[in-house]
């Protein structure tokens, strides 16, 4: 079973969509959810009991994907460099990456399987948004850690990084800025981490330019009918 963390918003729900299209069992989490479980990552209590509820319906989680955060076109562009925006930025995107990563984790390395992927942004590699930049810098940062920490467990932890993303992609880029992307790009660079990366030239957003001993790929028994590649471990 995978859970969605954000699976009712843009990318969220795109990526429940992809999942599901290759046999997945997939729970998608809001804080106002019409379909799945309730769950607000910013509160250790809601977590606990959603992951509970989700538990005894389904024995465990073998994965997990995390898109829930505040939209970065909505933070405001006065307040770039307000301490208190950037520690609630950080507070929303890496903060409860972390939390659910915590609750998650100890299960997986238990049963030697699991995969944990963050959706960042590449706010985390440009500058001009502090805020955008510190919060998905974090979460990048956190999901690095944590697959250290799990290396060699059997469970796998990662962190993409997308442009801006619309549902149609301008195809103007800016000197210096990254392209936009769909939500259903997204949601196949988390499903399809090996083809994706080759065809969009992604490969050095998430951390290598081809297999190698630091790349390390790996199969998922969720995910059935075409049986894809499923989220590389941050090495």
């Amino acid at each position: 079973m995978i859970l969605v963390v954000g699976g009712h918003g843009l990318i969220g729900s795109a990526v429940v969509s992809a999942l599901r299209q290759e046999g997945a069992t997939v729970i998608p989490a809001s804080r106002h959810a019409p379909e799945g479980v309730t769950m607000d990552a910013r509160s250790d209590e809601s977590v606990t009991k959603a992951l509970n509820e989700i538990r005894c319906l389904h024995g465990r989680v073998d994965g997990l994907v995390v898109t829930a955060a505040q939209s970065a076109r909505t933070l405001h562009q006065s307040r770039n460099s307000d301490p208190d925006q950037v520690a609630r930025a950080v507070e929303d995107k890496a903060m409860s990456f972390l939390r659910l990563a915590n609750a998650i984790l100890p299960p997986m390395v238990e049963a030697g399987y699991g995969r944990v992927v963050g959706v960042s942004g590449q706010n985390a590699f440009q500058t001009g948004n502090i805020t955008g930049s510190v919060r998905d810098a974090a979460r990048v940062v956190t999901a690095k850690n944590l697959a250290d920490a799990v290396a060699g467990s059997g469970v796998k932890v990662n962190a993409v990084s997308p442009g801006i993303v619309v549902d149609e992609p301008s195809g103007d880029i800016r000197l210096g800025r990254g392209g936009q992307r769909t939500p259903a790009d997204v949601a196949n660079l988390v499903t399809f981490p090996d083809v994706t990366a080759e065809r969009s030239g992604l490969r050095r957003v998430l951390g290598c330019r081809a297999p190698s001993p630091r790349c390390d790929w790996a199969l998922t028994p969720a995910l059935s009918r075409r049986r894809p590649y499923w989220w590389r471990a941050i090495r």
